[in-house]
């Protein structure tokens, strides 16, 4: 069992950046592909950003290339998402989910609570 606890969300301007930082429980952090992914009212949950257990590997959504970017620390359990430029349509609850295996988009095993991030235009 992983319990995932996400931090760091809250409402900026468009253009700002916020990190985004989910801590995981457990001794086998490193076996887990971490996401993100986030939701918004009257939409499917859509997702964000992933990497592989031992972060040599990521995968993002276009709707965020090159201005989001995910790291982890495996010595804290922790991985993060640097969110620049935000804009208004990044408006949503983002959640942290771990999982075992391979694909990276979807099936995760565990979830945070999430958080809320608020861009205001």
């Amino acid at each position: 069992q992983v319990q995932l606890v996400e931090s760091g969300g809250g409402l900026v301007q468009a253009g700002g950046s916020l990190r985004l930082s989910c801590a995981a429980s457990g001794r086998t952090f490193s076996s887990y592909t971490m996401g993100w992914f986030r939701r918004t009212p009257g939409k499917e949950r859509e997702f964000v950003f992933a990497i592989s257990g031992s972060g040599g590997t990521t995968y993002y959504a276009d709707s965020v290339k090159g201005r989001f970017t995910i790291s982890r620390d495996n010595a804290k359990n922790t991985v993060y998402l640097q969110m620049n430029s935000l804009k208004p349509e990044d408006t949503a609850i983002y959640y942290c989910a771990a999982k075992y295996g391979s694909n990276p988009y979807r099936s995760y095993d565990y979830w945070g609570q999430g958080t809320q991030v608020t861009v205001s235009s």
